[in-house]
C-alpha cells in the first residue's frame, strides 16, 4: 500500500495552507511552517490575514470571498515580521466544504531566476499548467451532473466533457510543439508504426480505399516508434478527410528507398543521409493555394473545424528524428503527396530484432 493522503501532504515541496469558513488558518505543512517561519501550533487558529499580507487588493478581495479559484504568479507577499517577497498563489475551494480554501503559496527565488527569453519558452508550458486544472474541475463536475441528468438533458454534460477532453488534447499539443528536449531515438522498424497508425484509423473512422505499396527490404530508420505512429495518424487522417467526399477517394500509403537526400546539420557538422522515404497520397481537391506554402506552421489550417497543429506537430516530431517533410500536389493527376525522409538505423541488430522498437 502506498502512502496515505495525509503523508502526501506533509512531503509536498511547497506550501499548502487550509483556511475554514472564518478565514482562519485550519491547517498547514511543513513546507508552509519554513516559508512563513513560524510552527503550525502558533499558526493555526489565526486569522489569515494576521500572518500573511497579499498586495494586491484584488487578491485580498478574492480570498475573502471565500468561493474564489483563482492563480497569481509573482505576487507581492508579505508573513508577518519578514521582508515583502513575490511568489506564485493559488486558492481553490474544498469540493463538499463550502467555505474551506485550500492555499498554496511558492517561492521561486531559490530556483534561479530566468531570462526573459527562457520566460519565453517557459511560456506554453506554464500556460498548459494554468488552463489544465479548471479543465480538470469542469469534466469532473459535469460527470457529477451527469449522475442526476435523465437521458434527455444528460447529452449536454457529454458535450461538456467531449469539449474538455477536445481543449485538452489541444493544450498537449502545444506542449509538445514548446518542448525543447527531444525523445530518444532508436532502431525501428517503419512498417510496424506505420500498421500500429493504419489499425488506429481504419477502426475510428468510416471505411475508405486505403492503399498499401511497401518494400519489405528497407532497414530499420534511426526513429521513436511512437512518434512514428503519430505522423503516420495525422498524415492519413488528413488524407482522409480530403478525400473523403469525392466520387472514388482514395488514399495511398507507400515506402521506398530514395537515395540522394541529405541534409546539413548545424555547425557544420556532417551532413545526415535520409534515403527512407514514407509517402501519403490522396486524391482529394488538394490545399488551398492560398496557405500551401505555410501548411507546416501552427495555426494555419483550410479546414472549417481545424486548429492548424496537426501538420506543424507532424514537423516537429519528423524533425526531432533528424527527418523531413515536404509537400507536393500534382494538379494534372489530382494527388496531393505528403513525404516524409528518415534516417538509417544507425547500427543494425540481429534479424530477430531488427524490426523491433520499444515504445
Amino acid at each position: 500500500m502506498g502512502p496515505d493522503a495525509r503523508r502526501q501532504l506533509v512531503s509536498l515541496p511547497f506550501a499548502l495552507v487550509l483556511v475554514d469558513p472564518a478565514h482562519r488558518i485550519a491547517a498547514l505543512n511543513p513546507a508552509a511552517e519554513q516559508l512563513l517561519g513560524q510552527s503550525a501550533r502558533r499558526l493555526m487558529g489565526r486569522a489569515l490575514s494576521e500572518a500573511i499580507t497579499f498586495g494586491e487588493v484584488t487578491l485580498c478581495r478574492r480570498v475573502s470571498e471565500g468561493e474564489a479559484q483563482l492563480s497569481a504568479r509573482s505576487t507581492p507577499v508579505q508573513f508577518a515580521g519578514q521582508a515583502v517577497r513575490r511568489l506564485d498563489v493559488t486558492l481553490a475551494p474544498v469540493i463538499d466544504f463550502p467555505g474551506w480554501q485550500m492555499l498554496t503559496l511558492v517561492d521561486l527565488g531559490g530556483v534561479g531566476s530566468l531570462s526573459d527569453e527562457d520566460s519565453l519558452l517557459r511560456a506554453p508550458e506554464v500556460l498548459a499548467h494554468e488552463i489544465k486544472n479548471p479543465l480538470a474541475g469542469i469534466r469532473g463536475a459535469a460527470q457529477l451532473l451527469a449522475r442526476k441528468l435523465d437521458d434527455k438533458d444528460r447529452a449536454l454534460t457529454t458535450l461538456i466533457a467531449g469539449e474538455v477532453d477536445r481543449i485538452a488534447n489541444l493544450i498537449d499539443q502545444m506542449q509538445t510543439l514548446s518542448r525543447r528536449s527531444s525523445p530518444p531515438l532508436e532502431p525501428c522498424n517503419l512498417h510496424e508504426s506505420v500498421r500500429r497508425a493504419v489499425a488506429v484509423i481504419t477502426t475510428a473512422r468510416e471505411p475508405m480505399s486505403l492503399r498499401e505499396e511497401f518494400d519489405p527490404s528497407l532497414p530499420p530508420v534511426q526513429g521513436n516508434a511512437d512518434a512514428l505512429v503519430q505522423v503516420v495518424l495525422n498524415l492519413l487522417t488528413n488524407a482522409h478527410e480530403a478525400a473523403e467526399g469525392g466520387q472514388a477517394p482514395q488514399v495511398v500509403i507507400r515506402t521506398r528507398f530514395a537515395s540522394g537526400l541529405q541534409f546539413q546539420r548545424a555547425g557544420g557538422e556532417q551532413p545526415v543521409r535520409l534515403p527512407i522515404e514514407l509517402r501519403v497520397s490522396d486524391n482529394g481537391p488538394g490545399i488551398d493555394p492560398a496557405v500551401r506554402d505555410h501548411v507546416f506552421e501552427p495555426f494555419v489550417t483550410s479546414k472549417k473545424s481545424g486548429q492548424g497543429l496537426g501538420l506543424a506537430l507532424v514537423r516537429r516530431l519528423v524533425r526531432d528524428m533528424n527527418g523531413r517533410i515536404g509537400m507536393d500536389r500534382d494538379e494534372e493527376a489530382g494527388w496531393t503527396h505528403f513525404h516524409v525522409h528518415l534516417p538509417v538505423a544507425l547500427e543494425r541488430r540481429g534479424a530477430g530484432s531488427a524490426g523491433a522498437c520499444a515504445a
